[in-house]
This record gives structure tokens, C-alpha cells and sequence, in this order.
């Protein structure tokens, strides 16, 4: 029987979005702007040279990326590969969004966005996160940049014992707090209570941020992240195959984002213990199982710093990464790789941008090809005929 692997490079975009000046995004582009870093000396820390991505490159990287341009170029060199890039129909350039279009539900209604003010939220909501978590007040309340408010608010925090809430262009509500110092049990249960509230508002995620550090020493956020996420409005592809006996096996954030459902199992860590649980996997999957992956730390650790040269030294890592995975995969095994969204480090801001994302993919045997420009529910229907259970939502299977 089939297997299926989908692996979400978070923010790998590849510019090119018809609608990206909506949201202030003309002319961002992930891939292509690290590449011509790259290519000019400007992303020299930790590497150097021109960015070398042979693992991709063999699936149709290049191809993928000239193709969200309108441009043509080289395709594959590796037989069995499928290259080509999706455009989002979701009106948003967030995390679940992605995901769930992938998965073959796009989103129906407007998320909530907090405004461009401070405070940004509500006396009324900033009480209600006081209680909940039994104390006198709050710190933060305004847009910001994850690791710039613990370093600026991390030392009042552990004066006061108040956390610490932020948002961003995306639709959350984000908690900082020690993990120690707090407790991360605390943290959790503070953002499961209040998830509720903020999800009938449709703010899509409350985001637990855990940190350590001291004010001498500074300030580092940990891995034990957690996303609380509105659960999708329809059967994704996590439904189809668990409920056509498949399973559903979650590395990294993909538990979170799809709120458990459809989920069998999970395993998390950072990117690199992640890479390892792909490799398990590819291993030990069942036939007719799904695995479903997310590695964050294109996003989290470089786009929104806006570090190039961590970003490209990311990727290179990456491709090496997954050109090991791919060598485990065996006759009737799918492997798609693409991304949710962009998250181009050389663009202003410290925000995700509107752009498509390469999908590129190998079945190992089979005979490759090109796909074109697809939407991102294609993705998932393309998964889903792979595995030959029902096509989620309104995508058609893209594979040559």
C-alpha cells in the first residue's frame, strides 16, 4: 500500500502572489531574495557562497521558483520528482491558513486582527488574562516581535510575576512567561482557559511562548511552544485518512495547528530532533498512513528576525536533511515538500508575506513531471488520491 509524506518548509516562499500588494507584500519573495543575498556576498555569516540547495534543486526548486514568476526554467534532474507552486485563496498570510488550505480547507470567514495601537487590546480581555492567571496585572499589550518583548519586558516580568501579551499582523494573542519562574504548567493552562473567548472573537491561535534567562544573561524562548488554534470548519486531510483506517503521525506544530483533530499521534522538539522524527518515519509509517510535518524554524528563528544568512544556512541544513529522509522512501511512497507561507527576511518589517510556495515532490518509480501553478488545496488532494481516500474540501489531485 501507499504512504504519504507532507512536510511544510514554515515561510519557504517563493514570491510571486497576483494578490500580494493587498497586503502590502508586491514584490517579496523568500527564495529568491536569500538567493541573490547569497549570490552577492551579503549572507556570509556561518556559510558562503551562492545558496546550495543540490537536494532541491534535483526535485525542481529553481523550476518551482521561475514558475511563481511566470518565468520558465530547468526542471527536474532526479527521476520521480514533481515540481510546481501553489497560490493561496485564504484571505490571510497566517500559519493556520496555510495549513488547513494545504490540508483542503480553506478558511471561510475574516479572522480578527487586533489593531496597530497601544494598548491593542481591551481592558476588558487584559482583565480576563489577569484573572485567569491569578494576577494584578499584565505587561506588553501592543504588536511586537517575540524575542524584542521578553528582552525588553523579560526582567519586569520576573519582578512582577505578570505575563507578558503581544500580538502580531497575524490573527493571535500571544502569552510570554518564564518557565521557570511562572511555570510552564501555569503558562498552558492559563492560554487553554482562555482560548475559548479569543476564538469566538475568530482570533485563530492563543500562542503559549515560554522563556529562560535573566536580565545578566538575557533572554531565550524555549521549545516547548504551544499553539492553541480554532479547530478547522470542515473535514481536512488528517480527517480522510484516519477516517479511512490511515494513520495520522504529527511532527512538530501540526498537532497544535489542527487542534488534535484527525491526529493520531505527535512527537515535537526543535528543528533538528524534528529532522530525526522524520527520518524515524519514513522508517517505521504504516502503509496507508499519513505524515504530516512542520519545521518552524525558517520562520521563528530567522524570517521574523529578519536574518538572512540564518535563514539561507537554515535551508542548506535542510536540504541536506531531507535528501537523507528521501533516501529511506520506498516503492508506492509519496514525499511533498512546500511551505504555508512566506516570510522574506530582506523585506520590512518583522511580519509573514503574501507569496506562493514551491511544491515539489517524489515518488520513488513513478514518473515525474511538472505541475504548473495549483492552489494549495490541490496539495492535499493530491495526498489524498495518493493514499486513495476521499479528496477533502474543493482540490484536485495534481500529480503527473
Amino acid at each position: 500500500m501507499a504512504r504519504a509524506f507532507l512536510i511544510v518548509l514554515d515561510s519557504v516562499g517563493c514570491g510571486g502572489a497576483p494578490d500580494a500588494a493587498e497586503y502590502g507584500d508586491a514584490g517579496a519573495d523568500t527564495l529568491g531574495h536569500i538567493a541573490a543575498a547569497c549570490a552577492t556576498g551579503r549572507a556570509e555569516d556561518g556559510r558562503s557562497g551562492p545558496l546550495a540547495l543540490p537536494f532541491l534543486d534535483s526535485l525542481g526548486l529553481r523550476a518551482a521558483m521561475a514558475l511563481a514568476h511566470g518565468q520558465g526554467a530547468p526542471g527536474a534532474t532526479r527521476e520521480g520528482a514533481i515540481w510546481g507552486c501553489a497560490q493561496e485563496v485564504s484571505r490571510g498570510k497566517d500559519t493556520p491558513s496555510g495549513h488547513w488550505e494545504l490540508a483542503g480547507v480553506p478558511v471561510p470567514w475574516e479572522w480578527h486582527y487586533f489593531p496597530r495601537t497601544v494598548p491593542a487590546f481591551d481592558p476588558d480581555l487584559m482583565a480576563e488574562v489577569a484573572r485567569l492567571a491569578g494576577t494584578a496585572g499584565t505587561l506588553g499589550n501592543d504588536h511586537a516581535s517575540g524575542t524584542e518583548i521578553i528582552a525588553r519586558l523579560g526582567a519586569e516580568h520576573l519582578r512582577t510575576g505578570w505575563p507578558i501579551c503581544y500580538t502580531s499582523t497575524d490573527s493571535v494573542f500571544q502569552i510570554a512567561a518564564h518557565e521557570r519562574a511562572f511555570g510552564l504548567d501555569r503558562l498552558l493552562r492559563l492560554c487553554t482557559d482562555l482560548a475559548p473567548r479569543l476564538h469566538t472573537m475568530r482570533v485563530g491561535r492563543v500562542i503559549a511562548r515560554p522563556f529562560v534567562g535573566d536580565a545578566a544573561t538575557g533572554f531565550t524562548r524555549t521549545a516547548n511552544r504551544r499553539d492553541y488554534a480554532i479547530a478547522p470548519p470542515a473535514p481536512t486531510l488528517c480527517d480522510r485518512v484516519q477516517g479511512a483506517g490511515g494513520a495520522v503521525h504529527a511532527i512538530g506544530k501540526i498537532g497544535d495547528i489542527f487542534s488534535g483533530q484527525g491526529i493520531d499521534s505527535v512527537v515535537k522538539g526543535d528543528d533538528a530532533a524534528l529532522m530525526g522524527h522524520l527520518g524515524d518515519a519514513v522508517g517505521d509509517a504504516p502503509d496507508g498512513s499519513l505524515t504530516f510535518a512542520n519545521l518552524v524554524e525558517f520562520d521563528s528563528l530567522h524570517g521574523h528576525r529578519r536574518d538572512v544568512a540564518g535563514y539561507a544556512r537554515a535551508l542548506e541544513w535542510a536540504d541536506g536533511g531531507l535528501a537523507r529522509v528521501a533516501a529511506g522512501l520506498r516503492p508506492g511512497d509519496l514525499m511533498l515538500v512546500t511551505a504555508d507561507h512566506g516570510n522574506d527576511p530582506t523585506w520590512p518589517g518583522t511580519d509573514h508575506t503574501r507569496e506562493r510556495v514551491p511544491v515539489l515532490g517524489l515518488r520513488p518509480g513513478v514518473p515525474g513531471g511538472g505541475i504548473g501553478v495549483c492552489a494549495f488545496s490541490d496539495v492535499g488532494a493530491s495526498v489524498a488520491a495518493h493514499l486513495g481516500v476521499p479528496m477533502p474540501g474543493p482540490g484536485r489531485s495534481v500529480l503527473p
